[in-house]
């Protein structure tokens, strides 16, 4: 048995980890950009092999499989599935874990996304605007004053996302003109380059809540869902500074987190199981791989949508897949063959904290954060308890380890209760630095009781509105007044 990879980040490598974990004896291969030591080592010790170059290039990709005599790729990353590498390998006669060009849509565009959910009737879909001009974007900006979420229209590494809350009339200009410059960033900083869809900015309802992701299986027919884990964005301590793709998830024992029910837990699954159905409805192409659906508590549904992958999350995929009982392999065959309702999907009861470390510089000023030599102590992790997950790391041919401009490593430690999960996590963060002085950062909070406990409360507060609102009728709906004709329902 022989399985090729496509990625080099943190959840690739958890990917990686999970294959060669399986009673099959895979022998693992690796296309990557960067050359993540803690794949090489698997590829080294499985007697697979690993080669670098564009991984969005499916002429490479294909090459590569075919070279390796592979029994099937999986796709870790979204830009390769944006590229079409899955239809490339489908075409040359390779099996693919990863969602061809079509149903990658259901990430890659966002306005796609809406207006899916909108068609099909979807629950947890937001009222939004799409817009191709950025004059367009502005001139509605300026006509309505909304409480609104400004977005790229395409996924772009999660960045470019502006939440703006506009309740003081007296600051409604000031807002206006906040909205206004960011439609224009947007347009001309986060979507530039980007010329694979024809949508450029993406103006949805604000909504708050605690947000969570459901990742899960699919083979078209069958999604087998993952347990939730809550990823934390935002660079620093207690939610501030600028959003990053992640400084760290937590999972709790079982399927649900602290803050969700089993009742929320089966709708998100309804939920993204309506999309899968949707998108072959759409686009009339299976979707086969991983789908994940980057839900919110709200006031307005309960769960609602806020974005989907194609793909596990980084590092939502480092909370799940070290804990994961079943064969990977098999699950993958499964896949291919559409039979993923024959397996089981089992995991550890098990709670787990994940904290990535990166260097100073990282979001905003990568190139600052690169080149860094690192220094990881991997054995004393694991005596903390902890376990080490490379991502954005190179390893060059003298054996030392830089920075990528990323997070460089993501820490798993597993436990009892979050908590005692987060406290193995923390104990390992010493011995991850640089070994040049160059500063590095995380969060201490992630897996805290203190943060927990914000999440907890925050979680109650949105439940109590949200059921009244089933109770009343009134799921999915806004009520508005407007001057001169007075209450208006605007129907989801």
């Amino acid at each position: 048995m022989k399985v090729m990879l496509v990625g080099e980040a943190a959840r690739e490598h958890a990917i990686a980890e999970a294959v060669c974990r399986s009673r099959f004896e895979p022998k693992l291969y690796a296309a990557m950009k960067l050359r993540n030591p803690g794949i090489i080592s698997l590829c080294k010790r499985t007697g697979g092999e690993y080669v670098t170059g564009k991984t969005t290039d499916p002429s490479f990709i294909v090459e590569s499989a075919e070279r390796f005599h592979v029994d099937f790729v999986f796709v870790g990353p979204e830009e390769p599935l944006f590229h079409g590498i899955a239809d490339a390998l489908e075409e040359a006669g390779i099996p693919c874990i990863g969602a061809r060009r079509a149903p990658a849509e259901l990430e890659m565009s966002k306005a796609f996304m809406r207006r899916l959910m909108w068609k099909h009737g979807i629950p947890g879909r937001l009222r939004f605007k799409a817009f191709r001009e950025v004059e367009d974007a502005v001139a509605y900006i300026r006509e309505y004053a909304e409480s609104v979420a400004l977005k790229p229209a395409r996924q772009v590494g999660g960045k470019g996302v502006k939440v703006i809350a506009d309740l003081q009339a007296y600051l409604s200009r000031e807002k206006a003109h906040v909205k206004e410059q960011h439609a224009k960033i947007i347009s001309e900083e986060h979507m530039k380059g980007y010329t694979d869809i024809e949508d450029r900015i993406l103006i949805e309802e604000k909504v708050e809540g605690p947000e969570y992701t459901l990742q899960a299986f699919t083979d078209g027919r069958t999604v087998k869902p993952f347990p939730l884990v809550q990823d934390n964005k935002n660079a620093f301590e207690m939610d501030i500074g600028p959003e990053t793709g992640g400084m760290g998830s937590i999972a709790g024992r079982g399927m649900l987190l602290p803050f969700i029910t089993m009742q929320e837990y089966r709708r998100s699954t309804e939920i993204v199981k309506a999309c899968v159905r949707a998108v072959e409805a759409e686009t009339g192409y299976k979707y086969k791989g991983v789908v994940s659906g980057q839900m919110m508590l709200t006031a307005a549904w309960g769960p609602t949508i806020i974005e989907f992958y194609c793909r596990f999350g980084d590092p939502e995929a480092v909370n799940v897949l070290p804990i994961l009982k079943s064969d990977m392999v098999e699950l993958c065959q499964a896949i291919i063959d559409e039979r993923l309702n024959k397996v089981k999907l089992e995991f550890e009861d098990i709670a787990t904290v994940v904290k990535g470390i990166a260097p100073k510089g990282y979001p905003d000023r990568r190139d600052l954060a690169k080149g860094h030599p690192v220094v990881v102590d991997e054995e004393a992790v694991k005596r903390k308890g902890g376990r080490v997950y490379y991502a954005s790391t190179d390893l060059q041919p003298d054996g030392t380890i830089l920075t990528g401009g990323s997070r460089l490593v993501e820490i798993f430690a597993k436990g009892k209760s979050i908590p005692e999960a987060g406290r193995k996590a923390e104990a390992c963060i010493p011995f991850v630095s640089l070994a040049d002085g160059w500063g590095v950062f995380y969060r201490s909070d992630i897996g805290s009781e203190i943060l927990l406990k914000r999440r907890i409360e925050q979680a109650e507060l949105v439940r109590g509105v949200y059921k009244y609102r089933f109770r009343k009728g009134l799921v999915g709906k806004t009520i508005e007044w407007i001057p001169g004709r007075g209450k208006i329902v605007l129907e989801a």
